[in-house]
């Protein structure tokens, strides 16, 4: 499957890796080659229409180089100059998410619609500002959209809520949806200051490039509204919500919360509306987790709630859910 990879931070280089480390499974089980033919960083793009080796890639920036260094062909072009120009199945993009407005995300999707190649995207913010918007020109341009990386990073989410529940109606979500403020709040609460935790989240590479994205809540608030929209059925977007950050939680009051037997945690929560904001969980809550785990439970209406608890941030388990996508795709592709 020849692609378009347009992001090389650390969930586009995890990717890579695990194209890398999984590519005779890929091969053997799914029938998958997945030939990146042009790629692009901060600093410049690459091409080369028999395939850039992923090895060269990684080598490229382990050494902070950029990917142009690569290019086979011109090296002026820009990322939406490679979708309108390459020949390519497939646009995987692992640029960073901008929630004011979109971009670059928004319009690298728009111009892989129009070129018709389907898209694996881990950015959330084009489906946060307009969910149905998007969903709408992906049916149009009849392209395959996936995005299971937007929310949950390696687990399940969007999957389970929509397939595993889909013969029942859920009425409620509450969460755990931002493994990087949970990882700095069960920090606090072992007794680290606001800012030793935030700066030991960062050397861990759990932290967004925009760091208001984790501590004022805007990727939850993204990730929220995304379920909402795809397995609630909802029409909303990051203004419908109330959103409150963790910038003002002071770490005696969530050591004095642990003696209780309570912890202080980031909930995001739909039912008639959404809400992110620091709650008092029970310690034998299902939403009472450590470090970088996110968590979601589901109230339906016969099933009852169930809990599904991953991993939610980090490169590796990001990347995962690309590759699951891209499984998804190639299958759906054999199908037509």
């Amino acid at each position: 499957m020849r692609t378009i990879l347009i992001g090389l931070g650390t969930i586009g280089q995890s990717y890579c890796q695990l194209l890398e480390n999984r590519k005779e499974d890929l091969l053997t089980n799914y029938g998958i080659d997945s030939k990146i033919v042009a790629v692009a960083d901060s600093k410049g793009v690459a091409i080369d229409a028999k395939g850039i080796k992923i090895s060269d890639i990684l080598s490229v920036k382990k050494n902070n180089k950029s990917v142009s260094e690569l290019s086979i062909g011109e090296k002026s072009k820009t990322s939406i100059d490679l979708l309108e120009a390459i020949d390519a199945e497939l646009l995987v993009d692992a640029t960073t998410t901008n929630i004011q407005d979109g971009e670059p995300s928004a319009s690298l999707l728009e111009s892989a619609m129009k070129t018709k190649k389907n898209i694996i995207t881990a950015n959330k913010g084009p489906l946060a500002l307009a969910f149905s918007s998007v969903i709408e020109k992906a049916e149009y341009n009849n392209v395959v959209l996936k995005y299971s990386a937007t929310v949950g990073g390696g687990t399940p989410v969007l999957e389970f809520g929509r397939k595993c529940l889909e013969a029942d109606r859920i009425l409620e979500m509450n969460a755990i949806l931002n493994g990087t403020t949970n990882y700095i709040l069960t920090n606090m609460a072992d007794g680290m200051s606001f800012n030793d935790a935030l700066n030991d989240a960062k050397q861990k590479g759990y932290v967004e490039a925009d760091e208001s994205l984790d501590l004022d809540g805007l990727d939850a608030a993204a990730k929220l509204v995304i379920l909402a929209n795809w397995i609630m059925g909802m029409k909303v977007s990051i203004p419908d919500m109330k959103l409150t950050g963790i910038r003002k939680r002071d770490s005696s009051d969530i050591k004095r919360d642990a003696w209780k037997k309570f912890a202080i945690k980031l909930i995001a929560s739909c039912d008639k509306e959404l809400k992110f904001e620091p709650k008092e969980i029970s310690d034998n809550d299902p939403l009472c987790l450590m470090g970088t785990l996110n968590a979601i439970s589901f109230t339906s209406e016969h099933s009852g709630t169930q809990t599904i608890i991953g991993r939610g941030a980090g490169g590796i388990e990001t990347a995962s859910s690309i590759l699951r996508d891209l499984i998804d795709i190639r299958n759906e592709i054999v199908k037509i």
